[in-house]
């Protein structure tokens, strides 16, 4: 039988690579999107192809609607097929901003990346699953969406950011609700505070406040945290469990006197 393939949005570095890696160990081909320049992620490849799976680089911004066709295409064009969606790329605001002070320009940027692109990439990929569904009926295939824990907890200097994972929320339910009917789940992972670049700015603040219980576990979240949880839907540990949220916040947001 053939392998799974899975497309990875944002899968060349931290969460992204984290999850990639995991998929990779369980068998899965993996299409790989990113931004940046094939040569800035040669490394990354081989690691993955070192796994003994096929991997490809679909370099492009789901921000765009030029970009988020030709990645599919190269998809479709190499693998034929497409199992698995992780909806995994996202911006930060290039500078945190109170809410009484944010400008339109990041608020545009953040939306544009973080929920107009992914919601726009699945509608695609779920449009190109109905139709695998419809000429093979043993297909399986499913979506996962990586939102955060801000998808509900309020940072008022960040707050386009917020915004954009509450949207990929509940694009998560609308997408499940309409895929029903041809039994491709689709799935929401929320982490916390995770180890990678994106936050490595503010690493001492969070050392500080893990240290003094911000989170039930007491330690930072890593990628492979994240790449676990989303292995586990990907396998198909979770069939019967569509629009659901999967936390992987140590804890963090359990309301606590």
């Amino acid at each position: 039988m053939s392998k799974q393939v899975a497309l990875v949005t944002g899968g060349s570095r931290g969460i992204g690579y984290g999850i990639v890696k995991q998929l990779a160990m369980q068998g899965f081909d993996i299409a790989v999107n990113g931004i940046r320049n094939k040569e800035d992620v040669k490394e990354m490849l081989e690691s993955i192809k070192a796994l003994d799976v096929d991997v490809i680089y679909c370099q492009g911004n789901i921000a765009l609607t030029a970009d988020r066709k030709a990645i599919i295409e190269k998809v479709k064009a190499h693998f034929k097929k497409i199992n698995v969606l992780v909806n995994n790329a996202g911006i930060a605001p290039k500078e945190r901003r109170d809410v009484l002070s944010t400008t339109e320009e990041s608020f545009d940027d953040v939306l544009n990346t973080n929920l107009k692109g992914n919601y726009f990439l699945t509608q695609e990929i779920a449009n190109w699953m109905i139709e695998q569904k419809s000429s093979d009926k043993n297909f399986t295939g499913c979506i996962i969406n990586v939102s955060s824990i801000s998808a509900t907890v309020a940072s008022v200097n960040r707050g386009e950011y917020c915004i954009s994972k509450a949207g990929i929320s509940m694009a998560t339910q609308l997408f499940a609700v309409r895929l029903g009917e041809f039994d491709i789940p689709v799935y929401e992972v929320r982490p916390g505070i995770i180890a990678t670049d994106m936050t490595s700015g503010v690493k001492a603040k969070y050392d500080a406040l893990i240290e003094q219980g911000l989170c039930v576990q007491k330690r930072w979240g890593l990628p492979e945290d994240v790449g676990k949880c989303v292995g586990a839907l990907a396998g198909g540990s979770f069939p019967y469990s569509t629009g659901q949220v999967f936390m992987v916040d140590g804890g963090l947001t359990i309301p606590r006197l």
